[in-house]
């Protein structure tokens, strides 16, 4: 019952403003109405449009159709490519070595921008539609901590709406709320410009292959076309500027890039993959834009880096994709590795040929005025330069550390680890006297030797 209604227990936060990070989907559509009518709220919506929100007057319609009072909504795509996908993709940014973080880069502008719509309207809360169970709760939370501690965060999904998806469904359809989601296909799907998630429904079955109508950004490489197809990205200091030799901003880049490798299947990602609440989950991407560029970017890198900047990176880029995984964006860790990974891109400039058949993406060249790789040291043929006398001397005195262990601990003598691992008929000899003879057990592990 509602305040005013005669026995009516009165709303919590009545003449209350609260924004709601809202997304147009089915949660969210559904909290504008559930906050309104179980906590007496006015709900103000805020929408950052990252490249999939489509009509943004749309948005705000609906909106309003589902009871919000205010519908704030920004063209955020530049912001976004600009400020958290290229910095990401500089990193070499993949969590668990394969998802492109599209989602978890988008949380924490969109919980900027939730932020400065609660400044502007005077509001003391914010709201979002995530669940107890998944990582956005957590990247919306921290992130609206870190910028603006005094907000007080609601989240209706994790605490007092419970609801399934169904009656989710049936809540929309009798508050009029218009909704995309059936009770035949309740997938739960989040899109920006870096990359599609899908989950929920039927693919929570690890062992069943995703529905057809899963994927929207990809053909089946089975249906793509026979002839493969090439395209040539250019990099300036880790950052995609030019596709197939045409000068290009990156919202535009991703958006055509985005549109080639999906016609030919490339793009798709089917993980199980660990959340930061502590549970498996099945994930299901399309990212055929990130999917090139990582690799292209990385192709780049292993020209112009040395092995010990390659090996150190690597270990970074995958501390960046737990920390932005883990919603950590807004934290003095990410704005120390940053500046690091910035560093680190002072000479990853050139050009990378990415070949697209059929489902796969493979590098088919890379150049760059910055290259460390000499063809006069590399090859075997005419104009080697490489001294092959000083090699002798380089392996004697790289090879002195493992002879002196060799002398003075025993390395391959009878007994040795080593030889154990070499079946022999002395060795099975060696172990029959053994077997008649306990009292001779083995000498320690720090002598070299194991007991058999």
């Amino acid at each position: 019952m509602r305040a005013g209604v005669a026995g009516a227990k009165p709303l919590r936060y009545a003449n209350e403003t609260c924004v709601l990070a809202y997304s147009g989907g089915l949660d969210t559509s559904v909290a504008v109405a559930w906050l309104r009518e179980t906590l007496g709220f006015e709900v103000v919506t805020c929408t950052g449009d990252l490249g999939a929100t489509g009509d943004l007057d749309a948005v705000q319609r609906k909106a309003i159709a589902s009871g919000a009072k205010k519908a704030i909504v920004q063209d955020a795509r530049d912001i976004f490519v600009r400020y958290f996908v290229w910095p990401a993709l500089q990193a070499g940014a993949l969590y668990e070595d394969r998802y492109p973080l599209a989602t978890a880069l988008g949380r924490p502008l969109l919980a900027k921008l939730l932020v400065d719509a609660a400044r502007a309207e005077g509001a003391r809360f914010v709201a979002h539609g995530c669940t107890g169970k998944g990582n956005d709760q957590v990247r919306f939370d921290l992130a609206v901590g870190a910028l603006a501690p005094d907000l007080t965060v609601i989240a209706p999904m994790r605490g007092g709406m419970n609801m399934t998806r169904d009656e989710e469904i049936d809540y929309a359809r009798r508050h009029g709320i218009p909704v995309e989601a059936t009770k035949k296909s309740p997938y739960s799907v989040d899109e920006n410009l870096w990359g599609r998630s899908i989950e929920a429904g039927v693919l929570e079955d690890p062992w069943g292959a995703p529905p057809r109508d899963v994927y929207q950004w990809t053909v089946d490489p089975g249906e793509a076309p026979a002839r493969p197809r090439e395209v040539a990205i250019v990099f300036a200091e880790g950052v995609p500027v030019a596709l197939d030799g045409e000068a290009l901003e990156g919202v535009t880049l991703i958006g055509r890039l985005n549109e080639l490798a999906g016609k030919h299947g490339v793009g798709r990602i089917d993980q199980i993959e660990n959340r930061l609440v502590g549970i498996k989950s099945r994930e299901i991407y399309e990212a055929p834009a990130a999917v090139v560029l990582h690799q292209a970017h990385r192709a780049l890198e292993d020209l112009v880096l040395t092995k010990d900047a390659l090996r150190f990176k690597a270990r970074v880029a995958q501390e960046y994709a737990d920390l932005v995984y883990n919603g950590l964006w807004f934290s003095a860790h990410h704005q120390d590795l940053s500046a690091y990974v910035r560093s680190t891109q002072r000479f990853v400039s050139g050009e990378v040929r990415i070949r697209l058949d059929r489902g796969t993406s493979t590098v088919a060249g890379r150049r760059s005025e910055h290259s460390l790789y000499s063809t006069a040291l590399a090859t075997y043929g005419k104009g080697d330069a490489f001294d092959h006398r000083a090699s002798e001397g380089f392996i004697t005195v790289f090879g002195l550390p493992l002879r002196n262990q060799a002398r003075t601990q025993a390395l391959w003598g009878p007994d040795s680890e080593a030889t154990l691992a070499i079946p022999s008929k002395n060795l099975e000899a060696r172990r029959a006297t053994q077997s008649r003879n306990p009292a001779r057990g083995s000498r320690s592990a720090a002598g070299g030797c194991i007991r058999t």
